[in-house]
C-alpha cells in the first residue's frame, strides 16, 4: 500500500512493523517495486523499511526543475529527518548516486550504505558525443535546424533511458549520467557494501573496483564489493535474496 512522505511530495511502501532500519532507493526508471522484493523476501520475515518513489518515478511527481543528485538527496531530507536515528540506506543504480550524495550532504542521517550498479563515478571511456552529433547540436542551437530534425537525430543516438524520459526529467537525466561523485566517495565515513551483477553491462564492474578504491582512501570504516554471479544491472530484481543477505550483514554491523 503507497504512504505518502514529506507533506505528499513523495510516495512509497512502508515494510514491517517497527521503525525503519532501512530506506530503498531505486534506479531510473524504475519505482519503489523493485526493493520491496527484497525487503518482503518471499519465505523470509519482512525488514523494517521504506522503499521511496524518487521524484520522477513511479506516484512521485516530478521536480519543477532538473535535478542533480544532491537536488535528489535534498528532496528526500524531510523523510530522513522524520526517523528515529540513522539508518542504512540501500541504492540501485540512479539510486545510489542519490544515496552517496544523501550520506555526504547529512552523514548524520545515514548508518550505512548499500549500494547496488549504482554509477557513482564516471566510467573510463569516454562518453562524448561524436564530432557529428556536436556540430548538428549546434546547427539546431543557430536555428539551422529544426526541433523535429534534431529530436529525430537525438533519439537515435540516445539510450533507451534518454529516449523514454521527456520534459524536465530528460534534462534531469542528462545532468545526473553526467555526474562523478568521485569526491563525494572519498569524504563517506559510513560502512559501505557495494553489490554488482557480474554481467552488468550498464555498469561494469570497472566502476564497482574504482568507486571501493576511492571509498578506501575515505574515512569510512569498511568497504566490501560482492559480485552476485550470474545476473546483470537489475540485481535488486535478478537477485533479491543475495541482495537481502548483504542489507542485513550491513544492518548487524551498524548496529553493534
Amino acid at each position: 500500500m503507497l504512504s505518502t512522505f514529506a507533506d505528499g511530495a513523495l510516495f512509497g511502501e512502508v515494510v514491517g512493523t517497527g521503525p525503519a532500519a532501512v530506506v530503498c532507493l531505486h534506479g531510473w526508471g524504475r519505482t519503489h517495486r523493485d526493493a520491496i522484493r527484497v525487503l518482503a523476501l518471499d519465505g523470509a520475515a519482512p525488514i523494517d523499511g521504506i522503499a521511496l518513489d524518487l521524484p520522477g518515478f513511479g506516484a512521485s511527481p516530478p521536480p519543477a526543475a532538473p535535478f542533480s543528485s544532491v537536488d535528489f538527496a535534498r528532496a528526500l531530507l524531510p523523510v530522513f529527518e522524520g526517523l528515529p536515528g540513522p539508518v542504512v540506506v540501500m541504492g540501485h543504480s540512479h539510486g545510489g548516486r542519490v544515496a552517496v550524495a544523501l550520506a555526504d550532504l547529512r552523514p548524520d542521517l545515514v548508518a550505512g550504505l548499500v549500494l547496488v550498479g549504482a554509477p557513482v563515478v564516471r566510467r573510463s571511456t569516454s562518453s562524448r558525443p561524436s564530432v557529428r552529433y556536436r556540430l548538428l547540436r549546434r546547427l539546431h542551437r543557430l536555428r539551422l535546424l529544426s526541433d523535429e530534425r534534431f529530436e529525430q537525430i537525438r533519439r537515435r543516438a540516445g539510450s533507451a533511458d534518454y529516449n523514454a524520459a521527456t520534459g524536465v526529467m530528460r534534462d534531469t537525466f542528462v545532468r545526473v549520467v553526467n555526474e562523478s561523485l568521485d569526491a563525494e566517495l572519498g569524504r563517506l565515513s559510513v560502512p559501505v557494501a557495494l553489490v554488482w551483477g557480474e554481467h552488468d553491462d550498464d555498469v561494469p564492474l570497472e566502476v564497482a573496483e574504482r568507486a571501493r578504491d576511492l571509498i578506501a582512501a575515505s574515512s569510512a570504516p569498511s568497504v566490501e564489493l560482492a559480485v552476485v554471479p550470474g545476473v546483470g544491472h537489475l540485481t535488486v530484481t535478478e537477485a533479491p535474496a543475495e541482495v537481502r543477505r548483504i542489507l542485513e550483514a550491513m544492518i548487524l554491523e551498524v548496529a553493534r
